[in-house]
C-alpha cells in the first residue's frame, strides 16, 4: 500500500511515493523554478537519480512530467499499489480542522480560501485538478492551517472591530502546521517528554515560527495569510499595515501591485536581490553591503519571535531548525544561536557544521536550551493523516 503525496509549492512540486505504515519513501523528486526561464526536475528512485532540465510553465504541466518520470523511470504507478493522493494545502480557513477527503465542494472551498494564500492554494488547487484527473482513487487535502486551529483566541484574535472581523473570518490562520506539527511531535519522541515549550523554527523560501506547549500550538507568526511574520524569501514578514496606505495614495499603486510587491518581490530578493540562501551568503562574503545587511535584517526577526514565544510559554527547553534553510545553513543556524549566548543557550559548533540527514542536538552538553535541527516530513504526514482518513 502507497500513498502520492504532491505538496505543490509557490514555484515547486515536492513528491513522495510513501509506504505510510513503514515510512518508507519508495520514490521522490521536486520540480522547482517552475514558471521561470530553465526549471528543473529530479527524481529519485533506487539509489539513482533522474534529471530534467527544461522550461516548465505552470504546476499542471510540472505535475504531468512527474507523472511521465515515474513511467518512463520507475515504479510504474499503475503497480504501485496506490491508494490514494494526499494534496498539501496550505489555507483551510474554519472549515477544515483535519484531513478532508477532496470532491467538488472541498475543491470549491480551496479555490474559495485562495485570497488568504495567494502564493499557494492556487498551485495547490493545480495539482489536485490535475491529480483527480488522472488517478483513479481518493484524493485527500491536509491542511496547514489544521495544526493551528486549537490556537488560544489570545493568540489567534486580531484586534480588530469584531463584527467585521467575524463577517470576513479575520484572524490568526498559521500555515506550515503539517510541518510544524511532525516536527514537534518527532522532537518530543526523541526526548521522551511530552511537556516540552518548544520553539520551532520552520526555514525554507517561506518560514515560519511556531510556539508549541505540552504538544499544542499555542502562537505561530504567519497570520490571516501567510504574509505576515518572518522575512522571507519573497515575502515582506511583518510590516506596519499603514504602508499599505501609504504606497497607494504617495506611490500611487494600486492593491493589486501592492500585493506583488510584498508577496513576490520583497523578503530576501527585495532586500538583497536573491531569494536563495545560498546566493545571498555568497554574496555576503564577497562583502555585498546589501546582501550584509538582509541576513542582519532576517536573523533579527528571528530573534524577535524566540524572545516573545519563550516569554509566552512562560520558559524554553528547545529550539528546533527544520526545512531547507533550518536544516542545511549552518551559518544561519549559528548566527541566531550565538546572539542568545546571554541566556546560556550554547552551539556546539562541530555538531552545527556537520551535515546529516538524521534528527540531532547541536547545542552544548552544558546549554540551558536544547537547539536541534530535526527534518521535516510532511510527505510522511500527509500520507499517514490520508490513510486514517479513508
Amino acid at each position: 500500500m502507497t500513498v502520492l503525496v504532491i505538496n505543490s509549492g509557490s514555484s515547486s512540486i515536492k513528491y513522495q511515493l510513501v509506504n505510510p505504515e513503514s515510512g518508507e519513501s519508495i520514490a521522490s523528486g521536486l520540480v522547482e523554478r517552475i514558471g521561470e526561464e530553465t526549471s528543473h526536475l529530479e527524481h529519485d528512485y533506487n539509489g539513482e537519480t533522474t534529471e530534467l532540465n527544461q522550461p516548465i510553465a505552470d504546476h499542471g504541466e510540472g505535475l504531468r512530467l512527474v507523472i511521465d518520470m515515474f513511467n518512463d523511470v520507475g515504479p510504474k504507478l499503475a503497480d504501485a499499489g496506490v491508494q490514494a493522493v494526499g494534496h498539501r494545502v496550505v489555507q483551510g480557513g474554519n472549515h477544515f480542522s483535519k484531513a478532508a477527503i477532496i470532491d467538488d465542494e472541498v475543491q470549491a472551498l480551496i479555490e474559495e480560501l485562495a485570497p488568504l494564500a495567494p502564493l499557494h492554494n492556487p498551485a495547490n488547487l493545480k495539482g489536485i485538478e490535475v491529480a483527480r484527473e488522472l488517478f483513479d482513487v481518493p484524493n485527500v487535502a491536509v491542511f496547514d492551517t489544521a495544526f493551528f486551529q486549537s490556537l488560544p483566541n489570545e493568540s489567534a484574535t486580531y484586534a480588530l472591530d469584531r463584527e467585521t472581523a467575524e463577517k470576513y473570518q479575520i484572524r490568526r490562520y498559521g500555515a506550515h502546521g503539517t510541518s510544524h506539527m511532525f516536527v514537534s511531535q518527532k522532537v518530543s519522541d526523541i526526548l521522551g517528554r511530552d511537556d516540552l515549550k518548544q520553539i520551532v523554527l520552520h526555514l525554507g523560501n517561506g518560514a515560519s515560527v511556531s510556539a508549541v506547549k505540552n504538544g499544542k500550538a499555542v502562537d505561530t507568526s504567519m497570520g490571516l495569510t501567510p504574509l505576515e511574520g518572518l522575512v522571507m524569501g519573497t515575502r515582506t514578514g511583518d510590516i506596519d499595515p499603514a504602508a499599505v496606505f501609504h504606497l497607494a495614495r504617495v506611490g500611487g499603486m494600486s492593491i493589486d501591485e501592492i500585493d506583488t510587491l510584498f508577496n513576490k518581490k520583497s523578503g530576501m530578493k527585495g532586500l538583497a536581490g536573491d531569494n536563495d540562501m545560498r546566493n545571498v551568503n555568497e554574496l555576503a562574503g564577497k562583502g555585498d553591503e546589501n546582501a550584509i545587511e538582509a541576513l542582519e535584517v532576517y536573523v533579527h526577526r528571528l530573534l524577535h519571535y524566540i524572545g516573545a514565544y519563550s516569554a509566552v510559554m512562560g520558559g524554553l527547553d528547545v529550539i528546533t531548525f527544520t526545512a531547507g534553510i533550518g536544516e542545511n545553513d549552518n551559518s544561519t543556524r549559528a548566527s541566531v544561536i550565538k546572539r542568545l549566548e546571554p541566556f546560556g543557550i550554547k552551539l556546539d559548533e562541530e555538531k552545527n557544521n556537520t551535515r546529516s540527514k538524521e534528527p540531532r542536538v547541536i547545542s552544548t552538553e552544558d546549554s540551558t536550551v536544547k537547539v536541534m535541527v530535526v527534518p521535516t516530513n510532511e510527505e510522511l504526514s500527509i500520507a499517514q493523516q490520508a490513510v486514517a482518513l479513508l
